[in-house]
């Protein structure tokens, strides 16, 4: 591919160097890597490509559980599981069946509370970090919004008390964690 207007540079708009590119047919030989046509090329370096990642330059921006809030969450689940397990009542007394009960129990119960912190975290960070780009600013009373509306829309489906129960809960677990993180 050539270009009939040699001066066409970074300055002229891709429909311009469309419009005077003329392609010539080869004589069945590849292109050197010198002449191949990349994306920059094409789009005249009027956008970057990284800069089209859905995640490009977010930084600092967002709070995401790291993989040690995720491992407690686990750990706490783990915990509860292994409770249930040991007080549940079996048929026989068995030690075999003691364990089995116990691995079942913390099976069940870590996963449960691992993934309702997983989603938890996902919708906090996702509403509060939209409270933030609406309000241009990020502070306590963003966050603990933010914490009310996820608590409220999870457990939206158990009815009303339980909505505001946890709404309250999380407005007030993220006014602490704020508030916590400014000072530290």
């Amino acid at each position: 591919m050539s270009s009939s207007s040699a001066d066409s540079g970074p300055s002229a708009s891709p429909s311009e160097y469309l419009r005077t590119a003329s392609f010539n047919k080869s004589d069945g030989t590849a292109p050197s890597s010198g002449d191949a046509v990349t994306a920059s090329d094409f789009l005249m370096a009027a956008y970057d490509p990284a800069k089209l990642h859905p995640l490009a330059e977010l930084g600092d921006k967002l709070d995401y559980l790291l993989l040690d809030d995720d491992k407690t969450s686990l750990a706490l689940g783990g915990a509860w599981g292994v409770r249930e397990g040991a007080r549940r009542p079996l048929a026989v007394s068995n030690t075999r069946l003691r364990i089995n009960s116990v691995l079942n129990s913390v099976t069940r119960r870590g996963t449960f509370i691992g993934n309702s912190a997983g989603v938890l975290a996902l919708m906090y960070n996702g509403v509060n970090s939209s409270i933030d780009a609406i309000r241009g600013k990020h502070d306590t009373f963003g966050s603990m919004g933010a914490g009310a509306i996820t608590g409220a829309l999870f457990k939206s489906t158990a009815g009303v008390k339980p909505a505001i129960a946890t709404a309250a809960f999380m407005s007030g677990v993220a006014g602490i964690w704020s508030y916590v993180k400014k000072s530290v």
